[in-house]
């Protein structure tokens, strides 16, 4: 008569003497992990990118309410750039008004080209503005383009 032998089962994954990581438990730890740096590290560069972009909505908002401003009350209105400290000085129905903006490269206008240095004086008379308007915003990634044109009163960013 033959005699039956019990055959030993082992079980997948249970140790009864813990030394290590399961590799269920390692490749668990590894993807939560990609999935957080995933998250996190585009992020970081998205903080550098919102300064040019914060200051050429700031800028494009100065230049609409120029605009508007020396329509509706009938006065002249006045935008100083000066390219060396990197300000604006604005001059409107509510006052004089000075912004600094790092990001502030050049000024384009119809008359002149390209200007990368000194003063600029800018009108916007009753009628509008006299010419369209490009300013050059630039940092260590991207550069933009705040773009006003002088027929309609519209202002457009532009990336480069």
């Amino acid at each position: 008569m033959a005699v039956k032998e019990r055959m030993r089962i082992s079980k997948a994954g249970i140790c009864n003497n813990k030394v290590g990581f399961t590799l269920l438990e390692l490749v668990l730890v590894i993807f939560i992990f990609s999935v957080a740096a995933a998250i996190v590290f585009p992020s970081f560069s998205v903080f550098e990118t919102t300064k040019i972009k914060s200051d050429a909505k700031k800028i494009a908002s100065i230049l609409r309410y120029l605009n508007e401003s020396a329509i509706t009350t009938k006065e002249t209105s006045s935008l100083k750039l000066d390219l060396k400290r990197k300000s604006l000085l604005y001059i409107a129905q509510d006052g004089e008004k000075k912004d600094v903006f790092d990001t502030i490269h050049a000024v384009e206008l119809q008359s002149k080209g390209m200007l990368s240095e000194g003063d600029v004086t800018l009108f916007f008379y009753p009628q509008g503005a006299a010419e369209n308007i490009n300013i050059h915003l630039s940092d260590n990634k991207s550069s933009l383009i705040v773009a006003f044109n002088h027929l309609s009163g519209r202002v457009k960013i532009i990336e480069q």
